[in-house]
């Protein structure tokens, strides 16, 4: 049996190597639809990039969740950082030459990367018991704070830095992200022994052992899985929490910037945002695993009807930065209580792959998010967008009501 303190040193891996992978990403997308519209010269291109990022990270998702069964995490997330580090590098190159086709390769790399690095809270997750699974995950995805202090930090010396290398200035977000993803791959690499899948398998079956009375089945199919309603309620937390948060936060930067907003006040509402995002992460894991899943999901789905409500009230800084902030805290009630219940649902072979289609369910919906914001605000301006949110997060509430009263015990949360 693999002692606790193991366990733990483990998740502080992923956690370290998370943070740098978190700020990284952030940096460059708080000037991401603003380099788009540049090289592009079209404001309906903001969300292309994002867009291209998600969608190349829904269709990563399920092969690098299968690699992952098979070969192990270490495997698999040094391969998703190593992609990432490739997508940074071919963006700097984009800005350089000014190639707007080049920024979308960029991002489709960056997104078969977070493919695997966001399967990293399910790695932590999977190596404790039931229990405390909600706020090992919620320590995972705690990583982000890290990025949301540090990344939007990042933008203005990597500004600097650009200009005094004698580069474009859109470019230093990306230089700074060429170390941090180099530092983030050679950790996992070296550093996440033993194998956390060998750790995962283990406590699965010292679980099994306390069902006695639990029948031996054959693995199903996803077609299978995703009629369970334990299994579709924790999917569609995390796509719909994930779809409004998208669509909001894409197009927030392109807004202040087109009210002469510069990219330090940007900076900062994203930095509001990614705060609310992963900041009380600890705190809403050990809640989850006390009070329950659901609870946690009505919660989050209240609060995006907030954000969606605020953020377009006002072109003011305190009234972005709350709504964006609001907008981060929905998301990670719902994502954190889902990913939870989605791991409690299941087990081995099943869990694994329901993982990996999962993940590609939820950045589908974000890619169709990031897209249509673009598209949306095009036409009728950031009200539309955040009208759309609106919509999308009292349909979240429906569906909660809805699957949670055709299965009662999912209330539960020890399921």
């Amino acid at each position: 049996m693999y002692n606790k303190s193991t366990r733990i040193r483990l998740t502080n891996t992923i956690f370290v190597a998370e943070s740098l992978n978190s700020a990284s990403r952030i940096a460059i997308f708080t000037l991401l639809s603003i380099i788009a519209v540049e090289l592009s010269g079209k404001e309906s291109a903001a969300g292309l990039p994002s867009t291209t990022m998600t969608l190349a990270q829904a269709l990563m998702a399920l092969p690098i969740g299968i690699l992952m069964g098979r070969f192990g995490r270490r495997i698999g997330l040094t391969l998703s950082y190593s992609m990432s580090w490739i997508g940074v590098l071919l963006g700097l190159l984009a800005v350089i030459q000014g190639s707007f086709w080049l920024l979308l390769v960029s991002s489709a790399m960056l997104g078969m990367g977070r493919a695997g690095s966001d399967q990293s809270r399910f790695a932590a997750g999977d190596m404790f018991p039931q229990k405390d699974r909600a706020r090992m995950i919620g320590r995972v995805v705690f990583a982000g704070v890290g990025g949301a202090i540090f990344g939007p930090l990042l933008v203005s010396p990597g500004t600097a830095l650009a200009a005094r290398l004698g580069f474009d200035s859109n470019t230093g977000a990306y230089l700074i992200g060429i170390v941090l993803y180099m530092i983030a791959t050679l950790l996992i690499f070296s550093l996440l022994r033993p194998e956390p899948m060998d750790i995962a398998r283990e406590i699965a079956g010292d679980e099994k052992k306390k069902k006695v009375d639990e029948i031996e089945r054959p693995s199903r199919s996803i077609r299978e899985l995703l009629k369970l309603p334990r299994v579709q309620l924790a999917v569609l937390s995390m796509l719909i929490s994930q779809m409004v948060m998208v669509a909001l936060m894409v197009i927030t930067p392109l807004h202040m910037h087109n009210y002469n907003y510069g990219t330090g006040a940007v900076s900062q509402v994203i930095m509001a945002h990614t705060l609310g995002m992963f900041g009380l992460s600890p705190l809403t894991g050990r809640i989850i695993d006390r009070y329950g899943r659901v609870p946690m999901m009505i919660a989050g789905a209240v609060t995006l009807v907030l954000s969606a409500i605020i953020s377009p009230l006002s072109t003011t800084m305190p009234v972005l930065a709350l709504g964006l902030f609001l907008l981060g805290l929905g998301w990670n009630f719902g994502y954190i209580a889902g990913s939870s219940l989605l791991a409690d649902a299941l087990e081995g072979e099943e869990r694994a792959k329901m993982q990996g289609t999962n993940d590609m369910l939820v950045a589908g919906a974000a890619a169709l998010g990031s897209f249509s914001s673009g598209l949306i605000f095009s036409v009728g301006g950031y009200v539309s967008v955040a009208g759309v949110g609106l919509v999308l997060a009292l349909l979240f509430a429906w569906i909660i009501w809805m699957l949670a009263a055709s299965e009662p015990h999912i209330k539960t949360s020890a399921l």
